[in-house]
């Protein structure tokens, strides 16, 4: 198989690999970023490509495999080890379900913070705290996508900055 060939082929399945991407992501920007980075390894492993054989079976391998393999390492970097003398923090006591003093305070500030800004900033990040995506949010207040990822992120630097004794 010829180098256009295969160039052909791989755009040719862009969308059924999406559909496999979006069954394993459940996410449409997760699926996007997993189809992106499998054609980008399968044309960097082009020379690896045995020609006759299965082109399909192999990029669904391909994706599988970084799917597996992004999966494992979100799981690495989200367990912690506590490697303290003692065992110090394994031997805190649990939540008892209840808010602290301090928590209930830090909240009250953060809602504080946040309802003194103009709506325009104050809308887009109450949903993305709520659970909405950026895309939500975007359909939901008539906004370009860029729009509402800047102002999030302009709101929590403004946190960041109106909260930094309490952090």
């Amino acid at each position: 198989m010829n180098s256009v060939t295969f160039q052909k082929d791989l755009v040719n399945m862009q969308d059924e690999l999406f559909r496999f991407a979006y069954k394993l992501t459940a996410n449409r920007d997760e699926a996007d970023d997993l189809l992106q980075e499998t054609s980008l390894k399968a044309l960097d492993n082009e020379d690896k490509y045995a020609p006759d054989t299965n082109f399909k079976g192999w990029m669904y391998t391909i994706m599988r495999n970084i799917f597996i393999n992004n999966y494992r390492k979100l799981v690495r970097e989200q367990t912690f080890v506590d490697q303290t003398d003692n065992l110090y923090h394994l031997s805190l006591p649990q939540d008892s379900g209840f808010e602290s003093t301090e928590s209930s305070y830090d909240t009250k500030e953060m809602r504080r913070v946040v309802n003194a800004l103009p709506k325009e900033y104050r809308e887009p990040f109450s949903l993305h705290v709520s659970g909405f995506k950026y895309r939500e949010i975007a359909e939901r207040l008539n906004l370009p996508l860029g729009t509402v990822k800047s102002r999030i992120f302009f709101t929590r630097k403004k946190l960041q900055t109106e909260l930094k004794d309490f952090i």
